[in-house]
């Protein structure tokens, strides 16, 4: 059985379901947006693509304080493995405003990007949230 807190991203459509293709991370702030501008504290989700790169599922991993949040590995890949993913993508938001990854988001990514090669799971990439706007670790290069 699915963890309550896990979402299935599937849109229905006329005789057939349609999962949403996330090409890069303006794709995942555009699904993530609206959700993260109402929140106050600090939320880390996990993002489960498909083979083909499409989002099949989303987990609210932790909700912490303005600054940070609590995030082990085990709670991201637990969701992971349910839903099958081939890759994902780790999302979380700076309550500052400031998407800019600070050392912390550097380490954990790090870190859970190694937990992911040995499940062999892909880690894409990790997007950050502020007013606004994002900064992706992969497109800057941290990733």
């Amino acid at each position: 059985m699915l963890p309550a807190r896990l979402r299935v991203f599937v849109v229905r459509e006329p005789a057939r379901a349609r999962k949403v293709a996330v090409t890069d991370a303006a794709t995942v702030f555009r699904l993530f947006r609206q959700m993260a501008e109402s929140w106050d504290r600090e939320h880390f989700l996990s993002l489960a693509l498909d083979g083909k790169g499409r989002a099949i599922g989303y987990e609210e991993v932790s909700v912490g304080t303005l600054t940070a949040s609590l995030v082990h590995p085990r709670e991201i890949f637990k969701s992971l493995f349910l839903l099958n993913a081939v890759s994902f993508v780790l999302v979380h938001n700076h309550p500052s405003g400031d998407p800019t990854p600070s050392a912390e988001d550097v380490s954990l990514t790090a870190r859970l990007r190694s937990v992911a090669e040995i499940h062999g799971i892909k880690l894409v990439d990790h997007v950050i949230l502020g007013d606004g706007r994002y900064a992706s670790m992969m497109e800057l290069g941290q990733l």
